[in-house]
């Protein structure tokens, strides 16, 4: 079953909710069916993300692709 987000257009309200195929959600506040569906995003986790931004980066601050010393911070 999956989740979507809506956003509701009567009361602005904005949650997430279990959308089957033969159902038809409403808003949790005010009961309104008048919906939009928002862009869902998802987040990831790494254990050291320190680590992964330095190795990822030439210079290790800010990843100008120049390399050490071509970078404004430098």
């Amino acid at each position: 079953m999956p989740i979507y987000e809506y956003a509701c257009q009567d009361c602005g309200r904005e949650f997430e909710a279990f959308v089957r195929s033969d159902t038809v959600p409403e808003c949790p506040a005010c009961h309104s069916v008048s919906l939009a569906k928002q862009l869902s995003v998802f987040a990831t986790a790494t254990a050291a993300p320190e680590a992964a931004m330095a190795a990822a980066s030439p210079c290790g601050s800010c990843g100008h692709p120049d390399g050490p010393g071509a970078c404004r911070f430098n």
